[in-house]
């Protein structure tokens, strides 16, 4: 079962929602990290559940995310992943699927095909959520990927930092996400 947080401004205590930018108290700015408790998670018992409903959405983020974070199959986690997908409300089950695609290694090393894979998942969070954490995935992508490689394209890795600062990406997801992707950020990426 999904642990549920009452979430609190940092700087004043109130409450706030998920959806929220400012505190309706303090008006601080609010950052909500998408990876709050994801490592803790429980691989369910949901197998049963997905075969009286193989299109349920939860159950196909729950085992994916035990499949991805608990044991890093990849392959496996990927089509439970795209299941959730189907279900527009499921941003995250895109940012996870573009974690598969990279299937643990770096950017660098990944077939073309799975980095375009992978940018178009993060491309399509982002026109639903502009999160931070989703641009600083493609700004590691952009560097580490096309980069190295000498691929001018646009908007480049530097674009897309800088929107993960504007959007409050903070060190915790960054060192999350490298975490979950089992690389290292390169330098020029930090915080």
């Amino acid at each position: 079962m999904a642990q549920v947080e009452d979430l609190k401004c940092p700087g004043c205590g109130g409450g706030v929602g998920v959806g929220q930018k400012e505190c309706n108290y303090c008006h601080r700015p609010i950052y909500i990290s998408m990876f709050n408790s994801v490592f803790n998670m429980k691989m369910p018992e949901l197998r049963d559940n997905l075969t009286e409903n193989p299109d349920n959405e939860g159950a196909n983020f729950q085992i994916a995310m035990g499949l991805l974070i608990n044991d890093r199959l990849y392959d496996n986690a990927l089509p439970y992943f795209e299941k959730a997908i189907a279900s527009r409300d499921n941003i995250e089950a895109l940012f996870y699927a573009a974690v598969c695609q990279l299937k643990g290694l770096i950017a660098f090393r990944a077939p073309r095909a799975n980095i375009d894979k992978a940018v178009g998942y993060l491309n399509a969070a982002l026109r639903r959520e502009p999160m931070g954490i989703y641009h600083y995935f493609l700004a590691y992508i952009k560097y580490d990927y096309f980069e190295r490689k000498s691929f001018i394209i646009s908007p480049n890795w530097e674009e897309h930092k800088n929107e993960a600062m504007i959007a409050g990406v903070s060190s915790a997801d960054i060192a999350q996400l490298a975490e979950t992707l089992q690389v290292e950020m390169p330098e020029c990426l930090g915080v």
